[in-house]
């Protein structure tokens, strides 16, 4: 598995970007999140707007309208900032997987690198009490309410931009619930598994 992608999408709380880290470093490995946002803003040339405003403009998603067209369907891309900010992440993710094994964190960098043959893609959640938990603890009191809605902006980016349901296990290699907490013995699981499926 010298050569595998890693993708991981995860619930807001579940504790996917503590996983992440925690196989990054098993495996050596380069973690790319926010950073893609920022490679792609430069590459569009913005370079004004602080990280919660670049943040804000990649999830801008319109509601869904009665005559709504999914971004996926139209195949190239339609002008406006949110929409060309997902294709230049988009181009950036690839490039970097060329370049060789590292982890992707959300940005859907599994749609993103869907028909690379060595990418291996898992989305982490976890049971509401466990989310709650650490909402509290380690989101600064943020509430249940409060992570369901930001994964409401998750799916709702996900849904428009590859026409995928977001957290649909069909999509992922492996869909890995946290509610016991272990993250390090998952991430021992997670890499045993990793080597078993793709050699």
């Amino acid at each position: 598995m010298e050569n595998t992608i890693i993708t991981i999408s995860r619930q807001y709380g579940a504790g996917g970007r503590e996983l992440a880290g925690i196989l990054a470093r098993k495996l050596d490995l380069k973690l790319y999140d926010r950073q893609i946002v920022h490679i792609a803003a430069a590459k569009m040339g913005i370079d004004d707007l602080r990280e919660e405003e670049l943040l804000e403009m990649e999830n801008q998603v319109k509601p869904l309208a009665l005559n709504f067209i999914p971004f996926h369907s139209f195949g190239t891309h339609m002008g406006s900032s949110s929409q060309e900010m997902f294709m230049s992440e988009s181009a950036a993710i690839r490039k970097i997987a060329k370049d060789g094994p590292c982890i992707f964190l959300g940005r859907s960098a599994d749609y993103v690198l869907r028909k690379m043959d060595n990418v291996f893609s898992v989305f982490v959640c976890a049971d509401d009490d466990f989310r709650e938990k650490r909402g509290r603890e380690v989101y600064d009191g943020k509430s249940l309410k409060e992570l369901d809605a930001e994964d409401a902006k998750r799916a709702r980016y996900y849904n428009y931009y590859t026409g995928r349901t977001w957290g649909d296990g069909a999509n992922y290699d492996l869909v890995v619930n946290t509610s016991s907490g272990d993250l390090e013995k998952m991430a021992e699981a997670l890499i045993a598994y990793m080597r078993v499926m793709k050699g």
